[in-house]
């Protein structure tokens, strides 16, 4: 069996998720939709919009597409595997309904709520309930957390110090629109405190297997100071996770999520992401994804023994009870963004050093927000590179030193990047 993939996206995740897919003996052809420098090294690209169903529906067609893989959130949730569906091309990812699981933060508190989940306890407010809000804020303790119902590019949730921050916050929401049509309606939580990890499941919708855990960065700065980001860096190995806390997130987390979601007539397929933080009274899901997240993706990959084309595939025709994962060793991915992410920046800045990055030992590059402009590689994105180191075993402490030597050799006007991404890793899990 040899197939012709599709991948949709443009972003680092999609570039990774390319690099893998195009070491599968499975494969036979490799687009990506649209794509962009870093995923034309692995295969094709073809300038159609995530959104254009039309478009893509007709591609898939005439080249034969045997798998479609979506990267990102918004075409899921706007139903692009129900569109596919009908004619008959398979997809890797969630129904437009079981997509809801992230794009209605709203939806998914409740659904943990019903099917005994653990996660934060909350109350959801529409925009109008201005009067509520005010005398819930009163009462309640802080911090506080605030998040945008719909998607918001993972930048919709706020951290509240005191009830005027968090007033402030819900005016900049539902009067100023920060959040545009994603802010119509707010869940507000308690504040958790502990490690947070990140969980992706891999599902048929009946069977599924866990690739190796993961923490991100989502702070633009420093010590996890400033605004949120897409994600500014990523680690993965196996032991973020004991045994035990494994089998504790299978069996309160998991198996309840996938079997509620099938009771709910939304049975989920594809990846499903699992944000979950480790709290005194045990671990609890802060959110819900409904694809692989970014930067973590880019890490994850690296660690990967199994064939994920064939994964994917399984996936779609009910076949992962058949499949054994296999995870091995160490990964970290640091992002180098324009300075000014995530609010204004400037772009097609010059980028020089890849290469010379890429011959050192254990380094790969990918490209998040780049363009090729008369043959030369420049910026175009708040996030342009993931540099990523990975090893065989958890030396972490050598990968971190490889990863910020290889982004040093790296060169554009307003680069910018944390300095500390991966010494988490080290204090706290190794």
């Amino acid at each position: 069996m040899k197939l012709n993939v599709a991948v949709i996206g443009s972003g680092g995740r999609e570039d990774a998720l390319c690099w893998k897919l195009s070491c599968s003996p499975l494969l036979n052809n490799l687009y990506a939709l649209p794509g962009n420098f870093g995923t034309s090294r692995w295969g094709e690209n073809y300038d159609i919009d995530a959104l254009d169903l039309k478009k893509i529906v007709g591609f898939c067609s005439e080249k034969k597409i045997d798998l479609v893989i979506v990267g990102p959130e918004v075409p899921l949730v706007h139903g692009i595997k129900d569109e596919l569906d009908t004619h008959g091309i398979k997809v890797f990812g969630p129904s437009k309904l079981a997509a809801e699981i992230e794009g209605s933060k709203a939806f998914a508190k409740n659904f943990m709520k019903k099917y005994n989940i653990p996660t934060a306890e909350y109350t959801i407010f529409s925009n109008g309930q201005k009067d509520l809000i005010d005398d819930y804020l009163e009462k309640i303790k802080y911090p506080t957390v605030i998040k945008a119902d719909g998607l918001a590019a993972g930048k919709g949730v706020i951290i509240c110090d005191d009830n005027k921050n968090a007033k402030d916050e819900v005016n900049q929401i539902f009067l100023e629109k920060k959040f545009g049509s994603a802010g119509e309606k707010i869940v507000i939580e308690e504040f958790l405190s502990g490690e947070e990890v990140s969980v992706f499941v891999i599902t048929d919708g009946e069977n599924f297997v866990l690739m190796n855990p993961a923490q991100d960065y989502k702070k633009i700065g420093n010590g996890d100071t400033g605004k949120n980001t897409g994600g500014m860096g990523a680690f993965s190995f196996e032991s973020i996770l004991t045994p035990s806390e494994k089998d504790e997130i299978i069996a309160n987390i998991i198996k309840p999520t996938l079997e509620g979601m099938k009771r709910e007539g939304r049975k989920y397929t594809g990846c499903l992401y699992c944000g979950l933080i480790k709290t005194k009274s045990g671990i609890k899901v802060i959110e819900y994804n409904c694809r692989f997240g970014d930067p973590e993706t880019q890490a994850v990959l690296q660690t990967l023994e199994s064939d994920l084309l064939q994964l994917f595939y399984e996936s779609t025709i009910g076949g992962l009870s058949q499949v054994k994962v296999q995870n091995i060793g160490s990964a970290i991915c640091l992002v180098l963004a324009s300075e000014g992410y995530p609010e204004k920046f400037e772009k097609e800045f010059e980028i020089s050093g890849i290469e010379e990055a890429e011959k050192l030992e254990n380094i790969k590059i990918f490209h998040a927000g780049t363009k090729r402009v008369n043959n030369k590689i420049v910026t175009n994105g708040g996030r342009v590179l993931n540099v990523t180191a990975t090893s065989q075993s958890e030396n972490f402490e050598k990968l971190i030193k490889q990863v910020y030597e290889a982004a040093s050799l790296i060169s554009y006007k307003n680069k910018y990047n944390r300095k500390d991404i991966g010494i988490k890793g080290i204090n706290k899990f190794l």
